[in-house]
Formats: C-alpha cells, sequence, structure tokens
C-alpha cells in the first residue's frame, strides 16, 4: 500500500509541471477543455449533487432515516448484508451517482453510524453512474439508442450485485453488519438553524472541490488528445479511463464500429475513471481507505465487459 502511494505521489509530482508546460504552450485547447469541464460542473454536477449533499447533511444530524429503514431491517440484511443506515447509502448511490455513496457512507462512518468494516464493504458497490447520466448521456448520446436502455440498465446493476456477492462472501465473509439497535428518537441538541448552515457550507465545499478535479482532468484530457501518437481507440480507452465523460464523447464521434464503442463505453461508465477515483479519495479524506473501492470498480470494470460481451453476441 505504501508503495503504491508513492506511486500515486511520483505520478502527480510528474503530470503537475507538464499540465502547466501544455497551459503556457497550448492557451486556446486548455482554455477550450476548462470551459467543457466547467460546463459539465455547473451543468450537471451542481444542480443535481449540491441538494443531495444539503439535505443528507440535514438528515444525518436526525434519525427519521434509521426509523423509516428499520422495520426492513431483515431484508437489508438477509439480501445485502447491509445495516439500515448502509441500506441507505446503498439506494441513494444508486440514484444520485458518483461520487454521492462513497460520500455519504463516508459521513456515515464519520458519525458512528457505520463500522468501518461495512463501510469498506459498501464502497464496493454503493458508488456508481446515476440512472440520469445513463439515459441522457450514455444512452441517448453516445450509444444513439441502439441498445435498449433496460439492457444496458441491467448488464451495469448485474455486474454490481456480482461485485456485492464477491465481497460479501468472499473477502468479507457475511460479517459487514454492525449491530442493529432501534434507538428512541432524540432531540437534537444542535439548533436547526445552525445544522442548515453547516449542511449547506459542507456541500459547497464539497462540490467546489468536486469542481476542481473535473477541471483539472478536462485538462488531462485535452493534453492526451493533442500529443496521442498511437491508434484512435487506444486513445478513446485511455480518455475514458482518465476521464468518463470525455472518452465516451470521443467514442461517440469515432469511426469504431458500433459493437466496439458499445464495449468499451460500458466497461469504462463501470469503471468511473481516474477523475471520479479522485473525486471520491476526496470525500473519503483519511476516514477511509481508497483501495477496496478502486480493486471493486475494476472488478465491476471487468465483469460488465464480460457481460456486455455476452449481450452483444444475443443480440
Amino acid at each position: 500500500m505504501n508503495f503504491m502511494k508513492s506511486v500515486v505521489k511520483k505520478i502527480i509530482h510528474a503530470a503537475a509541471p507538464c499540465l502547466l508546460l501544455f497551459l503556457f504552450f497550448h492557451p486556446a485547447e486548455a482554455i477550450a477543455a476548462s470551459r467543457e469541464g466547467l460546463k459539465l460542473w455547473l451543468n450537471t454536477l451542481l444542480p443535481t449533487l449540491l441538494p443531495f449533499i444539503i439535505l443528507t447533511g440535514i438528515l444525518l444530524h436526525t434519525q427519521e432515516i434509521e426509523f423509516l429503514f428499520y422495520p426492513l431491517h431483515t431484508l437489508w440484511a438477509k439480501l445485502f448484508g447491509l445495516s439500515p443506515w448502509g441500506a441507505y447509502a446503498f439506494l441513494l448511490g444508486l440514484l444520485c451517482g458518483y461520487p454521492m455513496g462513497a460520500k455519504l457512507t463516508c459521513d456515515l462512518y464519520r458519525s458512528g453510524k457505520l463500522c468501518k468494516r461495512e463501510a469498506h464493504y459498501l464502497l464496493g458497490f454503493c458508488n456508481n453512474p446515476s440512472p440520469g447520466f445513463l439515459s441522457a448521456y450514455l444512452y441517448s448520446i453516445c450509444l444513439g439508442k441502439r441498445t435498449p436502455l433496460g439492457i444496458i440498465f441491467t448488464i451495469l446493476l448485474l455486474a454490481d450485485g456480482l461485485c456485492m456477492i464477491f465481497f460479501r462472501f468472499i473477502v468479507y465473509k457475511n460479517n459487514t453488519i454492525s449491530p442493529i439497535m432501534q434507538t428512541k428518537k432524540e432531540t437534537s441538541t444542535t439548533p436547526f438553524g445552525e445544522i442548515i448552515d453547516v449542511s449547506i457550507m459542507n456541500g459547497f465545499e464539497t462540490i467546489t472541490r468536486l469542481g476542481g478535479y473535473i477541471l483539472l482532468f478536462s485538462i488531462l484530457s485535452a493534453c492526451i488528445s493533442y500529443y496521442w501518437p498511437f491508434s484512435p481507440m487506444k486513445k478513446m480507452i485511455l480518455l475514458g479511463i482518465c476521464e468518463v465523460t470525455t472518452g465516451l464523447c470521443g467514442l461517440a464521434s469515432s469511426n469504431l464500429a458500433y459493437s466496439v464503442r458499445f464495449l468499451i463505453s460500458m466497461t469504462i461508465t463501470a469503471f468511473g475513471g481516474l477523475c471520479i477515483l479522485a473525486q471520491t479519495k476526496s470525500v473519503l479524506k483519511k476516514d477511509l481507505s481508497i483501495f477496496p473501492y478502486l480493486i471493486a470498480k475494476i472488478l465491476n470494470a471487468a465483469v460488465t465487459a464480460l457481460l456486455t460481451l455476452v449481450v452483444a453476441k444475443i443480440i
């Protein structure tokens, strides 16, 4: 693990001056990439994620979620190996998209509502692309509605479910659930107005940090596109690994066969890209390790690629 951290630090130290030189020698391309990154942040991330971050921050100071999910605690435990709070993070992560599942998991762990084992287990399958992103961007724009949306959802959900089963019964051996106790509803000692203020400021801090990562990886993608000397397909794969929306956009306008575009698009969507990885690391801070998440996303991408190949043969 220390070796990996050392490698990551060296890569970052090498990338920073390279991007600075790219900004200096190719300002037009860099500015265009920055605008695209900020457009993605302003038009997509800000209106979709910020309200959820603020509202979940408020709900974490109450007991309503626990009382809402507790009646089905046996179902969560038997089917998913989750506590009621873990089920809340899982469901919201499916609906809100990257990196909301990871942020909520870390917030619940930090507030003592999840144990560390369950939090690391959750990271393997709670951080996913949102249904809105899949339907509006991947299905409509990138794949041109040529593959039914239901098949896209089924492949990604099935891959996520298989990863969950693997981590539950192989890695964590079904011992991931925190002791479940139905607590009495208590009145918070913190004034409600102060809770709202703290949640709003925390929301803006988080969303601003995510915007910074999108900006940096947009410039990195522009740098790769400008200097890449090899085949277009390899470039699209690398761009998708760096930043998923840039890679998908490049694939949509490429001359690759649709079957190849479908396979690569599904795989990099499942992985999420290094930009999402950096965003996830940012919201986890030093409370939880990023490595369980990274291993899970690599496994998820591999399973998604395999399922996509099978489906492509059938249809």
